[in-house]
C-alpha cells in the first residue's frame, strides 16, 4: 500500500472517461451543424472530440469568428447538450469503487476537462463527485484548449502537485498529447478511440472499470520520485 504522505495525483478527463456522454455531445453537434446549414460527419466528430468549442466551431464552419460569436454559438450547443444528457446521469458504483480506492491509497484527484463549467457542475451534482475530487479545471480556467498542456498544468497547480507525480487519464488523442506536453504520465482508456490511436499513452485499458489504484501506483513507480 502506498504511503498516504507520498505525493501522488490523478487528473481525469471528464467526457468519455468518467462519464459516457459522447453520444449526447454527438447529438448536440449534429443538431448544431444542421442549424448552421453545415455538413458534419462521424469522422469530424471523432477527430475533434476532446477539443474545446473555440477550436471546433471555426473548423466546422470553415471561417473565423469573433469572440462574441464564438461565445453565443458555444453556449447554444452546450445548453442543448445539457438538455439531452441531464436525465441520463446517475452515480456509477464501479467508478465510485475506483475513486474511493485511489483516495484511500493517498491520491489527490482532479478533473481537467475542455468542458464548460456549467456542464461540469451538472455532472458533479448528479454523479456525487465532490466527495472524491479535490480540484476542477474547465475551459474557463485556461486560455488554450487541449492539446495544449494548460488544462493539466493548471490542475496540478491546484493540487499543489509536481508534474512528475501526476497521472492523466484520457480517452482522446488531443488529451494524450496535452498530458505528454505537460510531462505527465498517461493512462488511456479506449472508450471512444481505438487502442492504436492512443499509442502514445504509457498504459492503455479498454475501460476504466478494469483499473485499480494499484495500476496507478505501479505506473508512478516507473518515474523518479
Amino acid at each position: 500500500m502506498a504511503s498516504a504522505d507520498k505525493k501522488m495525483a490523478v487528473i481525469f478527463d471528464l467526457d468519455g472517461v468518467l462519464v459516457d456522454t459522447g453520444w449526447a455531445h454527438k447529438q448536440a453537434w449534429f443538431a448544431f451543424a444542421e442549424k448552421q446549414g453545415m455538413p458534419i460527419s462521424d469522422d469530424f466528430f471523432l477527430a475533434t472530440f476532446g477539443m474545446n468549442n473555440n477550436s471546433i466551431i471555426p473548423m466546422l464552419l470553415g471561417r473565423a469568428l469573433s469572440p462574441q460569436q464564438l461565445n453565443l454559438l458555444s453556449d447554444w450547443k452546450e445548453k442543448l447538450y445539457r438538455r439531452i444528457v441531464a436525465d441520463k446521469l446517475a452515480p456509477d458504483k464501479n467508478l465510485e469503487v475506483l475513486l474511493a480506492d485511489l483516495k484511500q491509497k493517498g491520491f489527490r484527484l482532479a478533473i481537467g476537462s475542455s468542458t464548460p463549467k456549467a456542464n461540469l457542475d451538472l455532472i458533479r451534482k448528479r454523479m456525487n463527485f465532490d466527495q472524491y475530487f479535490d480540484a476542477y479545471v474547465t475551459c474557463e480556467d485556461v486560455t488554450e484548449g487541449k492539446p495544449s498542456p494548460q488544462t493539466f498544468l493548471k490542475a496540478a497547480a491546484k493540487l499543489s502537485m509536481p508534474q512528475g507525480r501526476c497521472i492523466v487519464v484520457e480517452d482522446a488523442i488531443a488529451g494524450v498529447e496535452a498530458a505528454k506536453a505537460a510531462k505527465m504520465l498517461v493512462l488511456a482508456v479506449a472508450t471512444t478511440r481505438k487502442r492504436a490511436d492512443l499509442a502514445k499513452a504509457d498504459l492503455i485499458f479498454d475501460t476504466l472499470a478494469e483499473t485499480t489504484a494499484d495500476d496507478f501506483i505501479k505506473l508512478l513507480a516507473t518515474q523518479n520520485p
